[in-house]
């Protein structure tokens, strides 16, 4: 029984140690905002401007700084999470137009990326 409490303990505390490094990653597909939302409200209450690196996903913290890599070409970019997606989206992120630039998504319209939470 001490055995299986010090196992989970330990791995507690790895688990911990790597979501604050920001080793754990989650990976799936992006996509960009449509036009349509340039000057709207987001739901942090920001205006969404196009030109901004920022993003929405579904439960990652308001002002949290996210590395984002298209896993097709390697290309990185950090966006600042200011909106939310559905829940039942299966896109893991939505990246204002600016971001998918970075990340030469535009013209395919989405990317398979993988996400690293910085702060």
């Amino acid at each position: 029984m001490k055995k299986n409490f010090e196992f989970v303990l330990i791995t507690g505390a790895l688990i911990l140690s790597l979501i604050s490094t920001g080793a754990l990653a989650e990976t799936g597909y992006a996509v960009h905002y449509s036009d349509v939302f340039q000057g709207r409200k987001t739901a942090n209450n920001e205006i969404f401007d196009q030109s901004k690196l920022t993003a929405a996903h579904k439960k990652i913290k308001f002002g949290t700084r996210v590395k984002v890599t298209n896993l097709e070409n390697n290309r990185s970019v950090i966006v600042t999470i200011n909106d939310r997606m559905a829940t039942r989206n299966r896109n893991i992120i939505d990246l204002s137009k600016s971001a998918a630039k970075e990340l030469d998504f535009i013209k395919a319209g989405r990317a398979r990326v993988s996400l690293e939470i910085l702060d």
